[in-house]
């Protein structure tokens, strides 16, 4: 059977992309490692923010829509993203930076088994900092440019968070489509995890009734998951319509291979290959510094830059 390998990466909606460049580089210290823009909507930015080199399941992306409204929170909808740092030490940083740049957290001492700092970043996207061990962040690396020294860096996407109002139809879809081990829960709240995982790429799922999220600056869109190469995305693609979902078939998106699915709950899926990768993709493009187009786009270069606002160094 074909596994999953874990996160991938995950994207969510921002209103201004100067002001989400700045908190996430600045404030908490990421490597932006890529600039480039929405493959179907090339007047918007898509920018990706991860470790050193883009390593998958480090990666979180934001699509700049300066009209977006507020997010209208409610269920069915990734709900929160968690973000490993090195131990319990790190918390200890954390707040004190947090105190230094203004921005409001609280503690817990259980999102997804772990002690963590509870925090939203200036749309409202709900995160969280947790304390992961070694074995859970040792295949990211650290990134020498940050204002973060080394052993405290974000390094990883952590516990992913879905509010759902059918809890045992997305149960169903991760154990037995993905293959998902549910490693603790209840009627109310469930954690899983890929079957080869060591910690990381956890997925925690809460069953909250109610209206359906609106989305909007701040909401997630979807939450990819790694898969190795295009003919294992091939395979995922019947798998997933033999469950009776609708997929888009794979699509190439330069940077990697993709398929996306809604499942019954309606959050959306995307299933993403491991590479080629974010970083060294395009000769002459230093990671994260210029526009980035696929070859397809870069004949339309003058038109598509026209219509963006430059963002400042990452």
């Amino acid at each position: 059977m074909k596994t999953i390998l874990g996160h991938h990466h995950i994207s969510m909606l921002t209103k201004n992309a100067q002001e989400n460049n700045k908190f996430y580089t600045q404030v908490l210290g990421m490597r932006r490692v890529k600039v480039t823009v929405n493959q179907d909507d090339p007047s918007m930015y898509h920018l990706f923010y991860g470790d050193q080199n883009g390593t998958p399941g480090s990666e979180l992306t934001f699509f700049e829509m300066p009209m977006a409204a507020h997010t209208r929170r409610g269920t069915n909808a990734i709900t929160r993203i968690g973000l490993f740092v090195r131990g319990e030490s790190s918390l200890s940083y954390w707040q004190k930076r947090f105190d230094e740049h203004g921005v409001e957290y609280s503690k817990s001492a259980n999102y997804g088994g772990r002690k963590s700092l509870l925090f939203e970043d200036g749309d409202g996207l709900r995160l969280a900092l947790q304390a992961a061990e070694d074995d859970a962040v040792s295949r990211f690396d650290s990134w020498n440019g940050s204002a973060v020294p080394e052993e405290y860096q974000i390094m990883s996407m952590g516990t992913v968070e879905m509010s759902v109002r059918r809890i045992e139809k997305m149960e169903r879809t991760l154990t037995e489509l993905f293959d998902y081990v549910k490693v603790s829960g209840d009627d109310h709240e469930r954690l899983y995890r890929p079957a080869n995982s060591d910690g990381h790429s956890e997925i925690l799922v809460k069953y909250k009734d109610g209206d359906r999220e609106r989305p909007g600056r701040g909401s997630v869109h979807h939450l990819a998951i790694n898969v190795e190469d295009e003919e294992t995305l091939q395979y995922w693609h019947e798998q997933v319509v033999k469950r009776g979902f609708s997929s888009t078939g794979v699509v190439d998106r330069h940077f990697f291979k993709s398929l996306y699915f809604r499942e019954s709950n309606g959050i959306m899926f995307e299933l993403a290959t491991d590479g080629p990768g974010l970083v060294g993709t395009t000769p002459g493009i230093e990671a994260g510094e210029k526009l980035d187009l696929p070859p397809f786009m870069e004949a339309d270069r003058a038109e598509i830059e026209a219509k963006l606002t430059p963002i400042e160094k990452g």
